[in-house]
């Protein structure tokens, strides 16, 4: 009987700690940060950048669409650089964001745009840095989105248009001939 009832406990036993065992090894999902967005998020010091995504119909030129967070009292200028991928030479672009914690967007309609030149084709991942003032910044990696989706309709880049100077055609307006007039005789 004593050895029944051993075997019972140790059984019991066996049963919770086999159960609660798991909690133990198994990472909490709750702890780990998901982005639920399609864009990428990075934090710089008192800048955030948020859902950071490229929009673009053939990588050529993009549309930076990205929210950053200021909780400093102060106006952030904060420096947007990638790498043009035909000329290879590094592109800086500052924009300005307010501080106070209050949400700078680029790139919606109706805001200002942050425009990208030759970017990876839509569907991949491209390489922009995010930095401010002397905190250290970071890389991320911003994927290349088109307008198919409904919520990006509207978004492509549209390029700054180049100032045309029209010269108005130059109208000759004809000089009268000169008329002989006579001397008179002396």
């Amino acid at each position: 009987m004593k050895a029944r009832l051993a075997a019972s406990v140790l059984a019991g036993a066996l049963v919770v700690f086999g159960t609660a065992g798991c909690a133990f090894i198994t990472p909490q999902a709750t702890t780990k940060e998901v982005e639920t967005s399609d864009g990428v998020n990075a934090n710089l010091g008192d800048v955030s950048v948020r859902n950071a995504t490229l929009i673009s119909e053939d990588g050529e030129l993009a549309n930076l669409l990205v929210s950053f967070t200021n909780t400093s009292d102060s106006t952030q200028q904060v420096l947007v650089q990638y790498e043009d991928g035909s000329t290879g030479e590094r592109v800086n672009q500052k924009v300005s964001v307010e501080g106070s914690g209050a949400i700078t967007s680029f790139g919606k309609s109706g805001s200002e745009q942050i425009l990208l030149s030759n970017v990876s084709d839509p569907g991949s991942l491209f390489p922009v840095y995010f930095q401010y003032g002397d905190t250290e910044g970071k890389q991320v990696l911003v994927p290349v989105l088109t307008t198919s989706l409904p919520e990006y309709t509207g978004l492509a880049p549209t390029p700054t248009p180049t100032p045309t100077v029209t010269i108005p055609p130059v109208v000759e307006t004809p000089v009268p001939a000169a008329t002989a007039t006579a001397e008179p005789a002396e």
